[in-house]
């Protein structure tokens, strides 16, 4: 399959194409145009999450505005906010109209196939759009052959060290785990970049932040595999969660995971993780505080081998193309591995 990967501001020439791919409808705005111009069929990852619990938590306009409208109408205020503000422009037109519910309730409609991380998001989704689609769980992954390329079993993980790789951002909750692990015996390192639109969530958790709580900005993957290699513990505490994909990595280098209990986390790692309320500083430090003392689990590795990895999503993923465009893709050999002698030339344009 030849794939061009374009962001939804790119002009694209539809007519080459068979199938358009598209990426997070809880930004309308940025798929209308496309799915409209190009009239070709298309398939959509949902990754839909709901961040409503989390405004409800912020201080401010967004709290007031979460008490008293819906979350899609909050979205939506959301977007004309971003237009206005930060020139992020709505790419169509017709989502001012329709409005964030119905834009999405359109999306979907129109959708061939609908791509969840899970069958929990998808539930979750058909449930709050009142949609039911044809749809295919396609679950989060990791490279397997690169990540076990680099891992090496016998690294010692610090059972004081904890690690939450996450973009700095409302949603991810840094502050809440700050909060938690402050003037403790653990040893937290926060690694990634704040998102364009928090810095000052940033900068509030750098100035709470106690001398046991270390601040790093994006890293390298090989460098980044040397830090889960060497930690007991690895947290994402989110308001709301499809996955976690760091997560997911930490877990197949045998670090214990802290995660949240909001969202679709638990199809992911059932009993083999130590879940946390987001909203209470206390549960996240005594979830942590249990998963450092817990002895490694091996579980979830041989798992993400067998079912959390990209050959997997890729297949998974190949396997809807063929159906919506009612025909196979591509020829195999007897191994299942694609025999390039027999590729054909369908083009899909994935947007994100």
């Amino acid at each position: 399959v030849l794939v061009d990967i374009k962001l939804s501001n790119e002009r694209i020439e539809y007519d080459k194409y068979d199938l358009l791919h598209v990426f997070n409808i809880v930004r309308p705005a940025d798929i209308l145009k496309h799915i409209k111009r190009s009239e070709l069929p298309y398939v959509v990852s949902t990754i839909f999450i709901d961040f409503n619990e989390y405004q409800k938590q912020n201080k401010g306009t967004r709290a007031v505005l979460s008490k008293y409208l819906s979350s899609d109408k909050v979205e939506y205020l959301k977007a004309i906010a971003r237009w206005i503000k930060n020139g992020e422009a709505i790419q169509s037109k017709a989502y001012l109209y329709h409005g964030h519910k119905k834009s999405i309730q359109q999306i979907a409609d129109g959708a061939a196939y609908l791509l969840p991380n899970s069958e929990s998001e998808y539930l979750r989704f058909s449930k709050h759009y009142n949609i039911e689609k044809p749809y295919a769980v396609i679950y989060n992954g990791i490279d397997t052959e690169v990540f076990q390329a680099m891992r090496d079993d016998n690294n010692i993980h610090d059972p004081l060290k904890v690690l939450c790789v996450a973009r700095l951002e409302g949603n991810k909750n840094q502050f809440n785990l700050i909060k938690a692990l402050n003037d403790t015996r653990f040893k937290l390192t926060l690694i990634g970049n704040p998102a364009p639109n928090h810095i000052s969530y940033y900068k509030a958790c750098k100035k709470i932040a106690a001398g046991n709580i270390s601040f790093e900005d994006f890293i390298p993957h090989d460098k980044l595999i040397k830090e889960y290699q060497s930690a007991k513990v690895h947290v994402l505490p989110s308001w709301n969660e499809t996955c976690g994909l760091s997560s997911v990595e930490a877990s197949f280098y045998q670090c214990n995971v802290v995660i949240t209990d909001k969202g679709d986390t638990v199809e992911y790692f059932g009993k083999h993780a130590w879940y946390c309320n987001p909203a209470d500083p206390e549960s996240i430090y005594k979830a942590v505080e249990r998963a450092s003392q817990a002895p490694s689990d091996n579980t979830l590795h041989e798992k993400i081998i067998s079912t959390y990895n990209w050959e997997q999503a890729a297949t998974g993923t190949l396997l809807v193309y063929e159906k919506v465009l009612n025909k196979k893709v591509n020829e195999y050999n007897d191994q299942g591995k694609l025999n390039k002698n027999q590729r054909r030339e369908n083009k899909s344009a994935s947007i994100k």
